[in-house]
């Protein structure tokens, strides 16, 4: 999986199109990442304790990572993720102007 955590990336499909946000968790078995503000789901909450009420929380859901493009830091352009091999360390690369990610 060429996306990672703490990656910037833009959503390219579904509902969420066009948004732009932070890699919080990534699945790399399941090819799928936790993104804030994206894909946003409402959890019910049942009170813990007798003094506390029950309440209603949005919280990011995971999708599937097909759904998204990585910014590049130096361009700003959404890009796709190449590798250049430079000795024994393998980096990734954006496709558009080559700057390492």
């Amino acid at each position: 999986m060429r996306v990672k955590k703490g990656d910037n990336i833009i959503v390219t499909t579904g509902k969420d199109r066009g948004k732009k946000g932070k890699v919080l968790r990534a699945f790399p078995r399941e090819a799928r990442i936790v993104v804030e503000g994206v894909n946003i789901r409402k959890k019910h909450v049942k009170a813990k304790r007798a003094d506390q009420k029950g309440q209603i929380v949005e919280m990011p859901a995971m999708f599937s990572v097909s759904s998204v493009k990585l910014v590049c830091e130096k361009c700003g352009k959404p890009t796709r993720v190449g590798y250049a091999v430079a000795g024994k360390k393998k980096s990734r690369i954006c496709k558009k102007c080559g700057a390492e990610i």
